[in-house]
């Protein structure tokens, strides 16, 4: 069996960049946008999902449309809720807090943020109705997220894999019965921009 392709592909970079962006739905830039019509070229797949966040919908639909093909926003490809820290550079935050954060995510979610399992479930829940060939644009966290959830990877692990502005990971899908995770196999990564 050949199993499903599933392409992953990061927004282009947003108008501010630098900063942590979760929920907050910034604008991408048209050079980021243009960035994903163009990797997207030779790719094949059967309709275009993303998060409903501009970032990720503005090129999704421009893919889209140049396909002829379906497009659907869909709230659970978000990235991590970044809470009262969204919008926020980095270094406006207290480090310790930030090294708890990024030590664990899952204990130490940010104030009125996400934790770690709630972004891996929602994630899960998305990829049990990937049924044929699918490019999701989406964001670094959900495509962390989908690494964790397929193959295992803990918080740490998913962070050796970079993927900048534009990245695109690919995988073949074995689909399970009985809303079971699919089977995946890594095809490629392309790490994309910084």
């Amino acid at each position: 069996m050949n199993g499903i392709v599933l392409h992953l592909m990061r927004h282009g970079e947003p108008r501010e960049p630098g900063l942590l962006l979760g929920h907050r739905d910034d604008p991408p830039l048209p050079s980021g946008t243009a960035r994903c019509v163009l990797r997207a070229d030779g790719l094949d797949f059967a309709q275009v999902l993303s998060s409903d966040l501009s970032r990720s919908q503005v090129p999704a639909r421009q893919i889209a449309g140049q396909r002829k093909l379906p497009h659907r926003s869909d709230r659970r490809w978000r990235e991590l809720d970044f809470g009262e820290w969204d919008g926020m550079a980095p270094h406006e935050l207290d480090p310790a807090v930030q090294t708890r954060f990024w030590d664990d995510p899952e204990g130490s979610a940010p104030p009125g943020g996400e934790r770690w399992s709630q972004l891996r479930n929602r994630i899960a829940e998305a990829l049990r109705g990937i049924d044929r060939a699918t490019l999701v644009v989406t964001h670094a966290g959900a495509m962390r997220a989908v690494l964790s959830v397929l193959f295992g990877f803990d918080h740490r692990q998913v962070w050796a894999f970079e993927l900048g502005y534009s990245a695109l990971l690919s995988l073949r899908l074995w689909p399970e019965t009985g809303g079971r995770l699919p089977a995946a196999q890594i095809v490629s990564l392309d790490r994309g921009s910084a």
